[in-house]
């Protein structure tokens, strides 16, 4: 498909720069392109009764790392400042990084990244510049390696905001707990999975009340997530891989809801990618541990997920493309111009979106149900 069918304008005015307090006081506009009216403008806290008991809430319990790292190279008595984010580790001392200015290192020199990003730093980690690839991609060395490695990254480095908001503020210490999420447990993301922002402790005891399971997977969000689509054609659009991981407990406890009934509601795209690249042809969930490059476009044919709660993404982006593959491509351009006359706050830290599929899941005799998307 055309990349720019997947365009709209967007007031940069709207581009949340902080989260909402409390976190599930954000806007939530619910999209059901099967009632109506399709549109609903709502509350995140309101969640619990917009869903029904028995449905099962997916959420990605991965853990942001401070990934982001300044230093410095020197050539000769020349010394240049230069910026990593890191997003796929490959060993335990090599990684994959986006780098800034990409174009001005060489292969071989060696980048020493600190606190300080200059000579005289406390403590500097140097890395090997080992190759170099597209997209101001570098294949780093560190000269430490496993848990020292990753301690200082933790001392070190910042966390990896998104362009369109460190574009516009430093990053601070409010950071540090902002773009993180209450499920966060299993360090490797160098993005958060941004619908889980919304969720706080009393929001979960409420979905629980209401008879709202939850189930946990793995999906270490890449800083590909943010890479824009530059073909015009979505056929020439290249995913970069992430890694993730639905264990056994968690795929028999969804395909059990799912046989009684029950939704599987996946809390961002991150879950949604997940699920979909660990189910069956018939709809079920097997157990999944590796890598996914898993690229969702119109007429797709969703099989794991019954509902999605997502934020709202950039134009001409892969997570656009995937909501539109999910509750089609008119009724979210619909939807995103009314969130956009209404005053909702895009992006990472913004309002939230309950999306219900285009087509309703469907049960064959003798299969569990399944979503087709029209």
């Amino acid at each position: 498909m055309r990349v720019d069918l997947f365009d709209f304008d967007l007031p940069q005015d709207l581009i949340a720069l902080r989260p909402a307090e409390p976190r599930d006081s954000a806007r939530l506009l619910v999209v059901h392109p099967n009632v109506s009216p399709k549109l609903d403008d709502r509350r995140v806290s309101d969640l619990p009764g917009l869903l029904r008991p028995g449905d099962v809430l997916v959420v990605n319990e991965t853990r942001v790392i401070p990934a982001r790292l300044e230093g410095y190279r020197t050539r000769g008595e020349t010394t240049a400042r230069v910026e990593v984010t890191l997003h796929r580790r490959e060993g335990v001392s090599v990684w994959r990084a986006f780098a800034r200015p990409a174009k001005r290192l060489k292969g071989g020199e060696t980048l020493h990244f600190a606190a300080s990003n200059g000579p005289g730093a406390s403590e500097s980690v140097a890395a090997k510049v080992l190759e170099k690839g597209t997209d101001g991609e570098v294949v780093l060395h560190f000269a430490l390696a496993g848990d020292a490695l990753d301690r200082a990254i933790e001392r070190i480095g910042k966390m990896p905001l998104p362009p369109y908001i460190a574009g516009k503020r430093p990053t601070d210490e409010a950071d540090c707990r902002d773009y993180q999420t209450m499920f966060a447990t299993i360090p490797g993301a160098v993005a958060a999975p941004t619908a889980s922002l919304h969720f706080t402790p009393d929001l979960v005891a409420a979905l629980q009340a209401r008879g709202v399971a939850l189930q946990r997977v793995t999906l270490h969000v890449g800083a590909g997530t943010f890479l824009p689509v530059k073909a015009e054609d979505t056929s020439g659009h290249e995913m970069h891989s992430e890694w993730g991981e639905v264990t056994r407990t968690t795929a028999e406890a969804l395909n059990a809801a799912r046989a009684k009934g029950g939704r599987i509601v996946a809390i961002g795209t991150t879950s949604l990618r997940l699920l979909e690249s660990a189910a069956q042809p018939d709809g079920t969930l097997a157990p999944f541990a590796e890598e996914t490059s898993i690229f969702i476009t119109p007429g797709y044919e969703f099989r794991a997920v019954d509902v999605l709660l997502t934020n709202f993404h950039l134009p001409r982006s892969t997570l656009f493309m995937l909501v539109a593959a999910f509750s089609g491509l008119d009724c979210m351009k619909a939807a995103y111009a009314h969130a956009i006359d209404h005053g909702y706050r895009f992006y990472s830290y913004g309002d939230a979106c309950l999306l219900f599929p285009a087509a309703e899941p469907i049960t064959r005799e003798g299969e569990g149900p399944f979503v087709t998307c029209v």
